[in-house]
């Protein structure tokens, strides 16, 4: 009894000081953000500065305002991700300001996927136009890493560093062995000869319809970026492609002997280059400002950086909504966006009189169905009343393709992965790994004779497969009827560049599922010809929640907060995969493959 209360005194004095200490961490937390909300710091840029560009957090279209969300406490690191309109508009507006004399571009780990480097590496380029500098440093530097910084005046790198050159590799994994050991069978229906999102499910390797899409986007955005390379490094692409071809840069004096790069520096010499570049005396430390802190300078009343002065005083609203990750019905959570969120946030806009023009940013591979439905019919409605402009991001595949189609005009990145116009149902059938592997038996009562059904505990019969193709059908007609409206095509047309086929942007305005090549500003600067505005401000959709709001109703609901949360690196993303087609329910329109590229 003596070691009883011992034990619970313990654990009862362990349960109050974890206890206080997470109420200590959350006040902390709290009093910063409220003490910084009182007390606003509107910085200033310095005569002859610099803009120091650091990309080492994901880059996300519309990052979380929750802080708890941001921050990894088990490492104390703030992990916010950084806004790509942030970045962008950063670029744009230190071009025209002219204390600001040239950008220190400081890549160590880029997150970004193809399209968002494209995005920033154009908003580059024209920074360059105004004649001032971009000088590149990197400890390491990638593909993608490399892309971005080809465009810099200088590029230089660490002598113990190193240099990735190999071209673009499409990896997909394969799950049909380890699903057969456990006795899961996926049971198929689908439309469409490119859709191919149930392959990693029912196959060991591509198909030959998928190698070839694959194979034929993958190729269109290395060819692009190596065009890209070619005019900003002077260098031929066949010599581009023989150097991937010979893995030739296996040490970092061959990069700057082939002329990737232009020399091999320490940090220390960069800052005494970038000195001299501001007619400073070498060991003099030059001004920098950083993409958060000039991101919160204010604005001139009118701003000249864009086509179309931005008016902090403008009565007119271009509102932007994002509409970013996978389709899911109801309310946006967890990188998700929910068809009730983006519908009330296009309902908004289409109703508030301020707004002139809605510029609706798809960054998504696809979902649901029925989620993409509700979402079209608001963009639909949109339309109707004031100009609609699509801005495509990453991904606008599938039901993000479904959701942009009634659009007055599609813009997109060259490396956009967009199309995949197809329809599929993935059913699991767990009737053997409960029995077999788990000893679980399942009996039942039946109104009628498929009340039990469809679901993942026994087959499907004919009856039920039939009924699910017949629905399928009937999604991928009105899909492809609703695009062809959109577009001004005929269904039939529709269908020969459909079939679930995956398009990149450039292809894409090719077969007529894209209008023009550009990012997120030429959607706006297209949005404000339409509306036929003199200036603008920009009204952003859909609006975030107080996150301590948001976190004193989630406790409400019996939800749990994470705040340590979880990294399983790469393997996260293929365990989610196997997770949400096991508890999906319905019909998805969806991107046949999540792509990473090595």
């Amino acid at each position: 009894m003596k070691q009883f209360f011992k034990f619970t005194f313990a654990s009862m004095l362990g349960f109050i000081l974890a206890s206080f200490i997470g109420v200590f961490i959350f006040g902390a937390i709290f009093s910063a953000i409220v003490s910084s909300s009182q007390q606003p710091s509107i910085p200033t840029v310095a005569s002859n500065s610099l803009l120091h560009i650091k990309l080492e957090n994901r880059i996300v279209d519309q990052p979380t305002n929750n802080p708890f969300e941001n921050f990894d406490f088990g490492k104390f690191e703030d992990k916010t991700p950084l806004s790509l309109e942030q970045i962008v508009g950063s670029i744009q507006r230190a071009k025209a300001n002219d204390n600001i004399k040239g950008i220190y571009l400081d890549i160590q780990n880029l997150q970004a996927n193809l399209a968002s480097t494209e995005e920033i590496r154009n908003a580059l380029i024209d920074f360059k136009s105004s004649g001032k500098f971009i000088l590149s440093y990197n400890e390491f530097i990638g593909q993608n890493e490399y892309y971005l910084c080809s465009v810099a005046d200088e590029i230089y790198l660490n002598p113990a560093g190193g240099m990735t050159f190999k071209g673009l590799s499409a990896q997909l994994m394969f799950f049909k062995d380890a699903l057969e050991r456990l006795e899961i069978d996926m049971q198929v229906v689908r439309h469409g000869k490119f859709k191919s999102a149930i392959e990693p499910f029912t196959r060991n390797e591509m198909s030959e319809a998928n190698k070839y899409q694959i194979s034929e986007w993958v190729n269109s955005i290395w060819d692009h970026q190596l065009k890209g390379i070619s005019t900003s490094r002077s260098i031929d692409v066949e010599k581009l492609n023989e150097l991937a071809d010979n893995l030739a840069i296996r040490k970092t004096e061959d990069a700057v002997n082939y002329g990737l790069i232009d020399g091999l520096k320490y940090e220390d010499e960069i800052w005494s280059m970038l000195s001299t570049k501001v007619d400073l005396e070498p060991d003099e430390r030059p001004k920098t400002i950083s993409l958060s802190r000039f991101g919160k300078v204010r604005r001139p009343k009118v701003d000249s950086s864009t086509t179309v002065p931005y008016m902090r005083s403008s009565k007119n609203r271009i509102a932007v909504i994002y509409a970013e990750g996978e389709i899911v019905s109801g309310e946006s959570r967890d990188g998700a966006m929910g068809s009730k969120t983006i519908a009330d946030a296009l309902k908004d806009a289409r109703e508030d009189d301020r707004v002139k023009a809605i510029v609706f940013r798809v960054n998504s591979p696809g979902g649901s169905a029925l989620a993409s439905d509700v979402i079209w019919r608001e963009a639909k409605l949109a339309k109707a009343e004031k100009p609609l402009v699509v801005s495509m991001g990453d991904y606008a595949a599938s039901g993000g393709y479904y959701i942009s189609s009634p659009a007055n005009k599609i813009f997109a990145e060259s490396t956009t992965i967009t199309g995949s116009i197809g329809v599929f149902g993935l059913i699991p059938n767990m009737q053997g790994l409960f029995n077999n592997k788990l000893g679980i038996h399942i009996d039942k009562v039946n109104t009628n004779t498929y009340s039990d059904g469809i679901n993942a505990l026994r087959p499907m019969e004919k009856t039920e497969h039939d009924a699910i193709k017949e629905m399928i059908e009937k999604v991928y007609d009105d899909f492809t009827k609703k695009v062809a409206e959109g577009r001004g095509m005929t269904q039939t047309e529709v269908d020969s560049i459909g079939q679930g086929r995956v398009w990149t942007g450039a292809m894409a305005i090719e077969v007529g599922l894209v209008d023009e090549i550009g990012g997120l500003q030429t959607a706006i600067n297209e949005a404000i010809q339409l509306a036929q505005i003199e200036n603008y401000k920009i009204l952003e959709l859909p609006a975030q929640e107080d996150p301590f709001e948001k976190m004193l109703k989630e406790l409400s609901q019996g939800a749990s907060i994470h705040i340590f949360g979880d990294n399983y690196g790469i393997a996260e993303k293929y365990y989610s995969n196997i997770k949400r087609v096991i508890s999906s329910e319905g019909i998805y329109t969806r991107l046949p493959v999540d792509i990473v590229f090595n």
